[in-house]
């Protein structure tokens, strides 16, 4: 080996020497900052020689390389950790607010309504010629309907709050995509396949964090640098094609549905985990539920309340009756239970076959007189064959009444029916078993059908003389029917008592919030697990890179003492010639 090359291997010490310094005074810099990623040149000895002594001699050191201490599969791992840490999260807080509206425990909630609301008729039962007692109930049954409006209006808010979230969180992930995107671009031309650019790609796994914390994701990294983003099997950003995603909105029969889809075809997305998946779940699951719960809840308290009540009569008696609910004219004359009879058919009660009586009395002399009205809602036809044909619907009823003696029946312009007596008559009705009364809304206590609309009808509001509390003067049997719906097993609710139904609901959300909270900690564990072991690949330790650095000065100096040597070599042997 000659001089000469001894200069060459000194400067590939040198120059390696340098590269070394410049990295870990690179990492040193970068020590608190977040999303670095933890840069290690590689050297490796050059190529030997073989001399004009026929021995292979050492040409000094090169660069290999100069890359980022990254686990790939860690990074997935940690990014799938840190979706099932914010999903978890949400999942808690969403739940934990609902379980704050519907909660019982304050012995202001629902069940102390529906409580408060069944003793009134109880004490109606025990004196039930009490206007007092009439009153009263009208009170708790405004009290007990204006509360369910209120708790139902707190639930939907509470649902809007996380409608506004979501496309918030949704229009963001759009923006991190196109982010991603760009610096897709950017790093495929910056690199052309050669050495990658450390910094760029950092820039790009922090947006990529950063998009795993708003939902789930998969990347799939591509031979030009850049990366592809799949939600599931679904690909959401393609290199620099971004297909994007947004929130979709639809409603069906009369609820609110949210979806997320891809802009480019309106695929819809179903994310698990992530800010966009724990608001897209709890909304369905915690508050839709709840919601859910709480009309099916309201609906039965209506019809068996309305059920009991449009069976009494009250004292003196009605004179005229106009039903809640009416029918387009194209419904009339459908049966009442034909799935074609839509405005029936959507309400979550229904008729059934049975009869009811009505009463007609004679206010001079008292005389009563007696009718009961069939209601043929089999399903089966004169034939006997499956078909609503001959079952009773609107028009038909309306004649079965107003055939009654001194009682006339009409079916308004806006498809209600109206029930008015003959002059110096009233009439009542009792031992209503098919629940049409209760169906159409007449002589109930009730308005409404679900915890949106509920409220006491406005002549009773008007009049609580009208309130019933039996079938004969001085009776309670609705009274007393209608106070043991506290205790008794509702059909329609599963057998289980409407008190029952409820506890059930607030039961299971405090469940689930108990069980949030234990993922929700389950989950912190698992991610700062893998953030330790992600900080142990890629974490900048400053005495390492402290050690490095004096190590890389070492060999500097060395390295530059050895030209020096070779340098003074050189200038001897030229003032020998």
């Amino acid at each position: 080996m000659g001089l000469g090359s001894s200069l060459q291997l000194g400067l590939s010490a040198l120059t390696a020497s340098q590269a070394g310094i410049q990295v870990a005074g690179d990492n040193l810099a970068n020590a608190a900052t977040p999303g670095f990623h933890r840069r290690a040149a590689t050297l490796t000895p050059a190529r030997g020689a073989i001399d004009s002594q026929n021995v292979f001699s050492g040409r000094g050191v090169q660069i290999g390389k100069i890359g980022r201490q990254i686990d790939i599969a860690l990074q997935s791992r940690l990014r799938q950790g840190t979706s099932q840490l914010i999903s978890a999260q949400v999942d808690e807080s969403v739940l934990l607010q609902v379980e704050a509206i519907v909660s019982d425990l304050t012995n202001q909630g629902l069940s102390d309504q529906l409580t408060e609301f069944f003793n009134a008729f109880s004490e109606l039962a025990n004196n039930p010629a009490s206007s007092e007692s009439r009153t009263l109930v009208v009170q708790q049954g405004e009290s007990l309907a204006q509360f369910a409006r209120q708790l139902r209006s707190d639930l939907v808010t509470l649902r809007q709050q996380v409608d506004q979230q979501l496309g918030t969180t949704v229009s963001r992930a759009d923006e991190l995509l196109h982010e991603i995107g760009a610096l897709n671009r950017s790093i495929s031309q910056s690199e052309l396949g050669r050495a990658e650019d450390a910094g760029l790609r950092d820039q790009r796994d922090q947006l990529l964090t950063e998009l795993s914390e708003l939902i789930e994701i998969n990347t799939v990294a591509q031979p030009n640098g850049a990366v592809d983003v799949f939600v599931g099997s679904t690909p959401i950003l393609l290199g620099n094609t971004v297909r994007g995603i947004e929130v979709r909105t639809e409603t069906n029969n009369g609820v609110l549905e949210v979806d997320v889809v891809v802009k480019s075809d309106q695929e819809v997305l179903t994310p698990r985990y992530g800010r966009i998946g724990g608001l897209l779940g709890q909304r369905s699951a915690a508050i839709q539920q709840t919601i859910d719960d709480l009309d099916a809840l309201t609906a039965n308290v209506i019809f068996e309340v309305n059920k009991i009540h449009s069976s009494g009569r009250s004292f003196p008696g009605a004179t005229d009756i106009v039903s809640e609910r009416g029918l387009p004219l194209a419904e009339q004359t459908i049966a009442f239970n034909d799935p074609a009879n839509t405005t029936l058919d959507a309400l979550p009660f229904a008729p059934n076959n049975g009869s009811f009586t009505v009463y007609v009395t004679d206010q001079a002399t008292g005389l009563v007189q007696k009718t009961e009205v069939f209601i043929d809602l089999d399903g089966i036809d004169n034939t006997g064959a499956a078909g609503f044909a001959d079952d009773t619907n609107l028009t038909t009823l309306t004649a079965d009444l107003d055939a009654i003696g001194n009682l006339s029946a009409t079916i308004l312009p806006n498809g209600t029916l109206q029930l008015t007596s003959s002059p110096g008559f009233d009439f009542g009705f009792a031992d209503d078993s098919s629940g049409v009364l209760a169906t159409l809304g007449i002589n109930t206590f009730f308005s409404g059908d679900s915890a949106s609309d509920i409220g006491v009808r406005e002549e009773l509001i008007a009049d609580p003389n009208r309130v019933v509390a039996g079938v004969e003067p001085g009776s309670n049997e609705a009274a007393l029917s209608i106070a043991m719906l506290r205790e008794r097993g509702v059909d329609s609710f599963g057998g289980r008592t409407i008190l029952e139904g409820w506890r059930q609901t607030t039961e299971r959300v405090a469940v689930e919030g108990a069980a949030a909270i234990t993922r929700s900690g389950a989950a912190l564990q698992v991610k700062e697990s893998l953030e330790a072991q992600r900080a142990a690949v890629s974490g900048v330790s400053v005495d390492e890179e402290s050690v490095n650095l004096l190590n890389y000065q070492r060999q500097y100096q060395a390295a530059a003492r050895f030209i020096s040597t070779v340098d003074e070599l050189t200038q001897l042997l030229l003032s020998l010639v």
